[in-house]
């Protein structure tokens, strides 16, 4: 996250704090400018806005009397530099969130018009306004999964995290290997986290409201309570305080994991593919959601067949059976 806070605080964020909270508005005092008139002259009356900004948290200010000469060419910095907390909380719960939306609406919007079945939204399980429903969910949890979130971005930009920047400074077999072993390791996290969520003591006020989708669209990957979204989150970020990453591929990850958990989502039942074995996808989503105890992982089979909770995806288990038998019936 320290990339691309850098990066919005180069092309953004740098202006837009010292409009807000600019350096002006603390730089001279009263006292400083009855006693320096000569010296503060060229300054401009405070604002009104500059008069309240000066009651906020800043860090703190060395300016001595010789400093105000220099200030006329200062006056679009802000008050708050790049590496003080509360700006940068701040930067990364808007960047978060404006970020998590885009992501969302983009690839489940996408995936809803162009893969998921319409068919399916005949289901005789299949809610009234589920589409809106789901979005809704989505959006009441994105705010607090957000700031649930924030102390690991916070200690992430803060470099707490093992994330480096040099393509080489771990070799690049590393580097390389270094993608799967994130899918691996967090696949193998989430398992147990989800499988955990199904426990009677957790499951009615955790993970109960996201099974309300039996047949789920692209919009219900995000439809978790935000303690249940948040908590198949951590992994993701556990990673880099453990293990070397490059900062630029846990970004990519990150895009990446949001994609499958909507690709997942469509309720989709095409089997007989060459991977279906080893890679956990829609089809075998689609049966944890209809089944509930079946195919916890998040994209590989491998936990689940340790943990005897495999189900394997077959023609027969299709939902949109259901969908054509009643069809067929109200024909008749």
């Amino acid at each position: 996250m320290d990339f691309v806070l850098d990066i919005l605080d180069t092309y953004a964020l740098d202006a837009v704090y010292a409009k807000i909270i600019p350096l002006s508005a603390f730089a001279a005092p009263e006292s400083h400018r009855s006693h320096n008139a000569s010296a503060t002259a060229f300054l401009p009356a405070p604002s009104q806005w500059s008069k309240i900004v000066s009651f906020l948290p800043r860090p703190p200010l060395s300016i001595d009397d010789t400093s105000y000469s220099t200030l006329s060419s200062s006056l679009q910095i802000s008050a708050w530099p790049r590496d003080y907390i509360p700006r940068q909380i701040i930067s990364l719960a808007i960047f978060t969130l404006i970020g998590i939306h885009f992501l969302y609406f983009v690839f489940a919007g996408l995936s809803y018009k162009f893969i998921f079945n319409h068919e399916m939204r005949k289901h005789p399980r299949f809610l009234k306004s589920q589409e809106k429903l789901e979005i809704q969910s989505s959006l009441r949890a994105f705010p607090v999964i957000t700031l649930l979130t924030l102390p690991w971005f916070l200690a992430e930009v803060r470099g707490y995290s093992m994330l480096y920047d040099g393509l080489d400074t771990y070799g690049y077999f590393y580097l390389f290997a270094s993608a799967p072993f994130f899918l691996v390791f967090t696949d193998y996290c989430i398992y147990w986290v989800h499988r955990w969520l199904h426990l009677p003591i957790f499951y009615k006020t955790l993970h109960k409201p996201h099974h309300k989708w039996i047949i789920p669209t692209p919009f219900a990957s995000h439809a978790f309570h935000p303690i249940d979204g948040y908590l198949q989150s951590v992994p993701y970020h556990l990673f880099v305080f453990l293990f070397p990453l490059h900062r630029l591929l846990y970004l990519g990850m990150f895009v990446f994991v949001n994609f499958w958990s909507i690709f997942i989502h469509d309720s989709d039942m095409i089997t007989g593919h060459p991977l279906e074995t080893i890679i956990n996808g829609p089809a075998h989503h689609t049966l944890h959601h209809i089944y509930f105890t079946v195919n916890y992982g998040q994209y590989f089979t491998w936990a689940d067949k340790a943990g005897k909770s495999y189900r394997q995806p077959e023609s027969s288990l299709d939902p949109l059976l259901e969908v054509k038998a009643a069809k067929a019936a109200k024909s008749e």
